[in-house]
């Protein structure tokens, strides 16, 4: 590297550079003192081993179903996860995805975990590449009817039906957390929105789906603040259902606590 090169010049380069390229540029500019050449090098070292991380963690989420699915000599593996369990309003909702063994979609994570300015990209990605996929939602009536893990049931089951009239079967069925006993193909893994892409992938559509509906929910019911809270119990919501009750798409069995009459 020559040092006829302005810092602002190399800086540019080395946020371009890929692995290789960074590497042949640290060798070449190892003699270059300049304060902003080494800064720039050293932000080039973090980058480079941050996106090594993230390559490693995203092909640790492919192993690891590609694993299970040796074990148990399976063909098709579907991952579901839900998405609202906890709120006071809005319906819960279940993910559901079949990807192919072949892909890596970036960013690929346990919806929390992702910022929600990149969820619907990664949610398009997903849904453009899975083999089949679904969200299905359980309507807060119906949470209150027959609570949650009854809720939770027919939401899963509905989901593997609708992948089943894709025409895409699945061997074996993965869901996050403790076992439900909701199939015979059930396989549960702890943190498992973490540990498999397809349970992430459902996570995310989920979450992206969920999240939109409690937005247009918001134009509805402006008083509740559904656009940022998404009908979860913060404050401003719970001070809302003080002031002016519940709305029909509260889980009125959640919100017991802090109710007044419906003014719907």
């Amino acid at each position: 590297m020559q040092f006829d090169l302005t810092v602002s010049e190399i800086k540019s380069k080395l946020q371009k550079a890929g692995p290789e390229e960074f590497a042949a540029l640290e060798r070449s500019l190892s003699a270059d003192t300049r304060k902003g050449v080494v800064a720039a090098l050293e932000a080039a070292r973090k980058r480079i081993a941050s996106e090594r991380e993230e390559q490693m963690r995203l092909e640790a989420m492919f192993s690891f179903e590609a694993s299970l699915a040796e074990e148990r000599g399976a063909q098709v593996i579907i991952g579901l996860d839900e998405v609202g369990r906890g709120p006071l309003a809005g319906p819960l909702a279940v993910g559901a995805v079949v990807l192919p063994r072949d892909i890596r979609i970036e960013g690929l994570n346990d919806s929390k975990q992702v910022k929600p300015e990149m969820r619907e990209t990664i949610a398009e990605r997903i849904k453009a590449e899975a083999l089949a996929w679904d969200v299905e939602f359980i309507q807060p009536h119906e949470i209150d009817a027959a609570g949650m893990t009854a809720s939770l049931l027919l939401a899963f089951r509905r989901a593997v039906a609708a992948v089943e009239k894709q025409g895409v079967v699945p061997d074996v069925i993965l869901l996050d957390g403790n076992p439900l006993k909701m199939d015979a193909r059930e396989v549960n893994v702890i943190k498992g929105d973490a540990k498999c892409a397809s349970i992430a992938a459902a996570s995310i559509i989920a979450k992206v789906e969920r999240d939109a509906l409690m937005v247009a929910y918001a134009e509805q019911f402006p008083q509740y603040g559904f656009e940022s809270n998404k009908g979860y119990a913060s404050q401003d919501h719970i001070d809302a259902i003080k002031q002016y009750g519940l709305s029909p798409i509260h889980r009125a069995s959640f919100c017991t606590a802090f109710t007044q009459p419906t003014l719907f």
